[in-house]
């Protein structure tokens, strides 16, 4: 009597990841749809040739959607949303493989593979000028004012010159590259009266000027490795006349009048004189016009 026995593969055996841990540096600037860790680095492999199905997860908050793989049988995983370091700089992914799919009710077996995930920071934006205020409270965006000065007209400075809101000061907001800033002046500076020092910023004056036209420079500050990394801020320059006189008030002490029970912003009236307002006023020689 010849007996023909058939074994039935039992599943007995759990998928087997050949490397259960990996690490990946990623670039911010790192184009969509770019591989991170290829499909044979990742593939889980089973001794009872069941078809593997995976699932990826993140365990880190906020990082959801920038990672994802090819499909339900193919782990490779690829960066599916553009990079944004100032939001995060790494991640940890949990990548399963599973005998049966999701769905099924039949009993599974799982191997579960970390994989971390280091974003390295790109020269992705321009230098700023400082002070700057952040634009709606977004990081990556930081706006400055114009800077202010002044010189007296057929005066000669040595010394740099002082400007509001302070100093021409630029920085690479691409804080882990650092880059180095390089200071010139591209516009408004007629008959280059004003010369900039290319590391400090310092606006210095190369003579006099003659005419009281008020100069509107525009200093670029550009990063010392990447010549297209660059921004441009407005310096306005006033020339004045020489103040060699303080201001000074027209009476030593002034007398004011109030009345009970007025609202706020009534005027305070002269001592002596409640139909004529109180009025205040300083003069100067050096402006006898003003």
């Amino acid at each position: 009597l010849e007996i023909l026995v058939t074994v039935l593969n039992e599943n007995d055996n759990s998928p087997v990841f050949a490397q259960p841990n990996l690490t990946r540096t990623v670039p911010e600037d790192t184009k969509v749809d770019t591989a991170i860790v290829a499909r044979e680095e990742l593939s889980a492999t089973d001794a009872d040739l069941d078809t593997i199905y995976y699932e990826l997860t993140t365990t880190v908050q906020d990082t959801d959607g920038y990672f994802a793989i090819r499909g339900v049988n193919n782990p490779e995983i690829y960066l599916q949303k553009a990079l944004d370091y100032d939001k995060f700089n790494s991640t940890t992914l949990l990548l399963y493989a599973r005998d049966r799919p999701v769905t099924s009710s039949d009993p599974t077996k799982t191997a579960t593979a970390t994989i971390t995930i280091v974003i390295e920071q790109s020269d992705t934006r321009a230098p700023w000028f400082l002070p700057c205020t952040f634009l709606h409270g977004d990081t990556s965006v930081c706006i400055s004012s114009p800077y202010s000065g002044r010189v007296n007209i057929s005066e000669m400075s040595t010394d740099p010159l002082l400007l509001e809101p302070g100093p021409i000061y630029a920085v690479d907001p691409d804080y882990t590259i650092s880059d180095r800033i390089v200071y010139s002046i591209v516009g408004g500076n007629t008959d280059e009266v004003f010369s900039v020092d290319a590391d400090t910023g310092n606006l210095t004056m190369n003579k006099i000027v003659t005419s009281p036209d008020s100069f509107l420079l525009q200093v670029m500050a550009t990063q010392a490795s990447n010549i297209r990394k660059y921004s441009i801020a407005s310096v306005e320059i006033k020339v004045i006349s020489k103040s060699n006189y303080p201001p000074y008030f027209e009476k030593g002490v002034y007398n004011g009048t109030v009345f009970v029970g007025l609202p706020q912003r009534s005027f305070v009236y002269q001592a002596g004189d409640p139909s004529t307002p109180l009025v205040i006023m300083a003069m100067d020689e050096d402006f006898p016009d003003v």
